[in-house]
């Protein structure tokens, strides 16, 4: 029956599985043991690569090494790009009853002491450096004003690091589903970060589901080119190709033309990518020329998905498109559409919730359910809420109400199918004159004109108006931002108070670690005098 008002429940099937995350790769490992598991995505010096079998086996020999070294539920950092080494840690650590708190490679000596001294670390794994940041220096550095920090591992030592667990006497401890078993920061698109607190049975089932609605196929070849310190890598790239049991081809950093090439050596069926990775894919030199028809199924999300984009893929490679929404609190994924849906719904809405998921739209201000259509906060509830923000009552219980709804901060509209349009993040929503503008909205119009490659539409604060419209613009290989073509698009499609007054020409994008644009820094960066308007 058509909804009348904004609150549906995700479908029943696929069941919830009530397995850890060692749970879940044990049963991938005894019913397909020698199956390619894992394959490093390189050229030089030779991949690297596990079986299900194999990986198993490492993942407890890190898991008994890990326990002669902590306690269950100590936490322990890991700080590294996207080696083998950290999917070694992400099952060990689950395995030893530890919770591991994953951390941006592209941090800073304050942000890391920050991340370490909040989640109070016993521990971190980190590599000696990465594009430039000297790493380890960083963490010796550091770890004096680390009162709680004493175990710093060296991924370069690692062989002698697990050589402890091959003792296979060492008990590991009764580990449960609803165990915390991962730290994730949120990723700081408004700022201070805070540690989402997550559990086994939501990062298990989340990631399973989320394959199983791109319609990935058991035993496909995936391409992991998400970082795993974001839940878009560890949870739904990681987890998701173990429940599918799938050949996962690990990419250390985003490289179009690396990704590319892997997906032509490897002829791989599915991959994961945020908006700016998609495009970058399709503007490499290589996309026209590489053998790219072995892939089935692409999902976006983490950011505006433009229409334009769903189209070009879908008709170029001839590959199912979904998109995903939800974020780090929901482990990460609460709606999403489906293969089948049609084009207008792949690229205008968020689809439906997830199985076993709760959907409601409320009024921001009361907190009632709104009708059908009706713009309001995007709440949700189920098995993949969080456990909470680690040591943070006062933040948890600003975003889990007493019901167990989970409020997301995002802007949205049901319709009467239960599928959901995007329309902004309450803090993104830009009044101008009393008027609520949705940035949503001007970045897919943006998008659809040939000139512009990237958009971000911000709210800047105006004496006269409150806040006014801001456009950035990446433009299009070979173009230039015209403003006045631009406003004049903008005005024929339009009201004009949704118009942007205010317009940038950008080289690139200050993004977080997983691809998001940060619009406060675009705000920020306005206000330091550091962009020239237009």
């Amino acid at each position: 029956m058509p909804l009348t008002e904004s609150h549906v429940t995700g479908p029943a099937e696929p069941p919830i599985r009530d397995l850890t995350l060692g749970e879940l790769l044990a049963w991938a490992a005894q019913t397909t043991p020698q199956r390619l598991a894992l394959v490093t995505g390189q050229s030089a010096p030779a991949p690297r690569q596990w079986t299900y079998a194999q990986l198993h086996e490492e993942a407890l020999r890190t898991a008994r090494a890990l326990t002669t070294r902590f306690r269950p539920g100590e936490r322990v950092a890991i700080w590294a790009p996207n080696v083998p080494e950290w999917i070694m840690m992400e099952f060990g650590a689950a395995m030893a009853g530890l919770v591991l708190v994953t951390v941006n490679p592209g941090f800073r000596a304050a942000e890391v002491a920050y991340v370490l001294k909040q989640s109070r670390a016993a521990g971190i794994v980190v590599v000696e450096g990465f594009r430039g940041n000297p790493m380890r220096a960083t963490v010796e550095e550091i770890a004096p004003g680390c009162p709680e920090l004493r175990e710093i591992i060296r991924i370069e030592q690692w062989d002698a690091f697990v050589a402890a667990g091959d003792d296979a006497s060492i008990a590991l401890p009764t580990v449960r589903s609803d165990d915390p078993v991962m730290i994730q920061y949120t990723s700081g698109t408004t700022g201070f970060p805070k540690g989402a607190l997550l559990h086994h049975r939501g990062l298990v089932n989340n990631g399973a589901h989320t394959m199983a609605r791109m319609g990935v196929a058991d035993g496909a070849v995936w391409v992991t080119t998400m970082p795993l310190f974001h839940t878009g890598g560890c949870v739904l790239c990681v987890l998701g190709a173990v429940a599918m049991r799938a050949t996962q081809v690990l990419v250390e950093a985003f490289d179009a033309g690396l990704v590319l090439d892997l997906i032509g050596r490897y002829r791989a069926n599915a991959l994961l990518a945020v908006p700016t990775m998609l495009i970058a894919l399709m503007e490499h030199p290589a996309f026209a020329t590489t053998d790219l028809s072995s892939i089935r199924s692409i999902c976006s999300g983490g950011s505006t998905v433009p229409a334009s984009l769903v189209v070009a893929l879908e008709e170029r490679l001839g590959a199912e498109f979904t998109i995903v929404f939800g974020q780090t609190e929901c482990s990460p994924v609460a709606s999403m559409t489906r293969p089948d849906d049609s084009v207008a719904d792949k690229a205008g809405t968020i689809g439906p919730p997830m199985p076993h998921a709760e959907v409601r739209i409320v009024d921001p201000a009361t907190g009632a359910t709104l009708p059908i259509g009706q713009i309001g906060e995007y709440l949700t509830r189920g098995y993949h809420v969080m456990l909470g923000y680690f040591e943070m009552p006062e933040a948890t219980a600003a975003a889990i109400d007493a019901d167990g709804w989970l409020h997301t901060g995002d802007l949205c509209a049901m319709d009467a199918r239960g599928y959901c349009t995007v329309e902004g993040r309450l803090k993104d929503m830009i009044i101008r004159g009393g008027e609520n503008i949705y940035p949503r909205e001007l970045e897919e119009l943006l998008f659809r004109h040939p000139a512009v490659a990237e958009v971000a539409v911000v709210g800047l604060p105006d004496e006269r108006w409150g806040e006014e419209v801001a456009a950035f613009i990446r433009p299009a290989p070979g173009t230039f931002v015209d403003k006045d073509a631009l406003f004049a698009y903008v005005r024929e499609h339009l009201a004009p108070h949704k118009t942007p007054r205010r317009w940038y020409a950008m080289q690139s994008f200050p993004l977080t670690g997983s691809g998001k644009i940060q619009k406060f820094r675009l705000r920020e960066m306005c206000g330091a005098g550091e962009l020239s308007e237009l």
